[in-house]
């Protein structure tokens, strides 16, 4: 029988909600831009099954937490103190193992410098940031896509992504299905449209050579670029020769995005966390 999953509110303004769900050593999970906390694992229990208390939660202006209340935004500082938060209201003084897709990746690489000693290990899925600020060509797509979400709702955000996102025609449905999933679990689309906005603009740290300071386990997951452009292959590659106890896994040749299998992502995720906590 499934365990049950108990809710939480952490933080202060904005209120940050998620769920912890299992008992045993705790990993921390915080997803990418415009999902929700279902979307780093995909809804599989294999982490609690294998016996691991998983932590999940929305960022802010996301799924079901407030948007940023006046004066706040959505640049990495305040995502790294919402994810303090919730490790406060959470984990307590324990040592974790922490992981993020994407914006999560970046919100979880952030954490782990300004607090190594608080992790047993570190996940990195899908990472984009390469230590240096966005292109103009990359902030006209964010910006085209948020100005699509406010103007044309969730026909218009998905109708973007395919027109603008390089996927291979075997993976198009897929994906646009996939996305129209993800984006209708989003109780404030009008937050979305700021964090479109925001979050490209904000730097989780200054530069790559930075990563080699984090002498701690880390577990890389590259995708393919076929199926997933959004999250080039070569970005994640870097990560993993810049951590210096990384070890970097990505799916066979043909198969879906390591990324998008819920299943055995959590079993990748629970047998490193075995090996480190």
């Amino acid at each position: 029988m499934p365990a049950e999953a108990r809710p939480f509110v952490a933080g202060g303004q904005p209120r940050i909600r998620g769920e912890v769900v299992g008992e045993g050593p705790a990993v921390v999970l915080c997803h990418g831009i415009t999902a929700t906390r279902r979307y780093v694992v995909h809804g599989s229990r294999a982490l609690e099954r294998a016996g691991h208390t998983v932590i999940s939660y929305d960022a802010r202006g996301h799924g079901e937490s407030d948007p940023a209340p006046g004066g706040q935004g959505y640049g990495y500082p305040e995502l790294v103190g919402d994810l303090e938060a919730v490790v406060a209201a959470t984990v307590g003084d324990r040592r974790f193992v922490l992981g993020g897709h994407s914006m999560g990746a970046h919100t979880a690489v952030a954490y782990a410098l300004r607090h190594p000693e608080r992790l047993g290990g570190l996940v990195v899925v899908g990472p984009t940031y390469v230590g240096e600020p966005a292109s103009t060509k990359t902030l006209a797509y964010w910006d085209g896509l948020a100005a699509a979400l406010a103007s044309d709702g969730v026909d218009g955000f998905v109708d973007y992504i395919d027109h603008h996102q390089r996927t291979d025609s075997a993976w198009r449905d897929s994906v646009l299905r996939f996305t129209r999933e993800r984006i209708l679990q989003n109780q404030h689309p009008e937050a979305l449209v700021e964090a479109l906005r925001e979050v490209p603009r904000s730097r989780p740290f200054e530069t790559m050579a930075e990563l080699e300071s984090l002498q701690l386990p880390a577990l890389v997951v590259a995708s393919n670029d076929a199926a997933d452009p959004g999250h080039p292959r070569r970005i994640a590659e870097a990560y993993a020769a810049s951590l210096p106890q990384a070890r970097l896994i990505i799916e066979d040749e043909g198969e879906s995005p390591l990324a998008w299998q819920g299943g055995r992502l959590s079993r990748e995720v629970a047998s490193f966390a075995d090996e480190v906590t």
